[in-house]
């Protein structure tokens, strides 16, 4: 499992020219799944995300987590993070989960993040989306399970 992290003021994803989903302060996650990945998996990576100190404290120190500032998530399913582009140019995609399979680890590490007590908003698996955010910081983290 693959996620990218952003730390946001606020973001959201349009379908079909509709927002679909919005939130405020939060995480904006980007999210990978290959089909190696079990909910064994999906909950360590949930638990980290869910615990990472990445929001400045009243020091100006990433101290605190999504949680001690009442963030929300925005959630969005991403095969593109097993982008293997060591051949040519046309980057292979063999490594991101079977569409099944990774949109039931999908919805549920969603589950999950909700299960922490969190407004988690969310794309919709395989659409094509338009994911706008306004990146707090910048601050951007990269969590692959393999390295967990």
């Amino acid at each position: 499992m693959r996620t990218v992290i952003q730390r946001v003021s606020e973001a959201s994803v349009t379908i079909d020219g509709s927002v679909h989903g919005k939130i405020g302060r939060g995480y904006m996650i980007l999210v990978g799944i290959a089909d190696s990945d079990d909910e064994t998996v999906v909950n360590k990576m949930a638990d980290k995300i869910a615990k990472l100190r990445i929001f400045e404290d009243e020091n100006g120190k990433m101290n605190l987590n999504l949680e001690q500032v009442s963030g929300s998530v925005l959630s969005i399913s991403q095969f593109t993070l097993y982008a293997d582009c060591r051949k040519g140019n046309r980057p292979s995609f063999s490594g991101a989960g079977k569409p099944d399979h990774a949109k039931k680890m999908y919805l549920y590490f969603n589950e999950v993040m909700r299960r922490y007590g969190f407004d988690v908003q969310e794309g919709i698996f395989g659409a094509d989306m338009k994911v706008r955010l306004l990146n707090d910081g910048p601050v951007t983290i990269v969590l692959d399970s393999n390295t967990l």
